[in-house]
C-alpha cells in the first residue's frame, strides 16, 4: 500500500542521473538522496519530487515512479 502523500519526505532508492533544475545540466542523484512530494500522478504510481539545498533553493525537480522512493518517517 502506498503512504506517500503531498509535502512528504522520502528518500531515492537508486542512483539516477537527472538534468538540473534550469541548467539542464546533467548532475547524479545519489541513492538516500532526500527530496519532498511536490505533485501526486495517477493515484500515486508516481510523484514529482524536490530536491533543494540546505538555503531551500531548488536544483532539482524529477518525476519518479513509487518504486524508486522510500518513504521517511519524521516522527
Amino acid at each position: 500500500m502506498n503512504d506517500i502523500k503531498l509535502h512528504d519526505i522520502v528518500a531515492l532508492t537508486e542512483n539516477m542521473k537527472i538534468p538540473q533544475f534550469m541548467t539542464y545540466k546533467e548532475i547524479i542523484l545519489p541513492r538516500g538522496q532526500v527530496g519532498t512530494v511536490v505533485e501526486i500522478y495517477e493515484q500515486g504510481k508516481a510523484f514529482e519530487v524536490k530536491f533543494a539545498n540546505k538555503n531551500g533553493q531548488t536544483y532539482a525537480l524529477v518525476s519518479l515512479e513509487l518504486e524508486k522512493l522510500m518513504l521517511l518517517h519524521t516522527d
